[in-house]
């Protein structure tokens, strides 16, 4: 199981370092392309959460590499959960606003997708907290 944890925690760190990368280096205007829910969002908004996806990237796998804080690996864990929270809340609601079939479909693949980032983020935050802590 710890195999395991650590792939999904590899996994969950490159997501989660892209996206939080690409939220910081681009302009809103070139992350509407990809990200529609960035339209009503402060700028700062949206620099923030990339912050927030980075720093919890490198929380996932850095204190156990290093030995010094492990605390910190399920804690980001269950940051990248309540950031997930939100993501699928935002989809849901950017899903009524939607005005054709394909656009809602983008929203619920989007939510769809927070729900498995998720998942994986709580089994990591389970893991690590509980039988196969560092």
């Amino acid at each position: 199981m710890n195999v395991v944890l650590w792939i999904i925690q590899i996994l969950l760190a490159a997501v989660f370092l892209g996206a939080g990368a690409a939220k910081l280096s681009q302009p809103k205007e070139k992350l509407r392309d990809r990200m529609g829910w960035v339209d009503p969002v402060p700028p700062s908004q949206v620099k923030a959460l990339g912050a927030v996806e980075v720093l919890a990237a490198l929380g996932l796998v850095l204190p156990a590499l290093t030995g010094v804080a492990t605390v910190l690996t399920p804690l980001a864990a269950l940051g990248l959960v309540i950031v997930m929270i939100g993501g699928i809340l935002v989809h849901l609601r950017d899903m009524k606003r939607q005005d054709t079939d394909e656009r809602r479909r983008t929203e619920v693949q989007g939510a769809v997708t927070c729900v498995v980032l998720l998942v994986l983020a709580a089994v990591v935050a389970w893991g690590r907290f509980g039988p196969y802590s560092f």
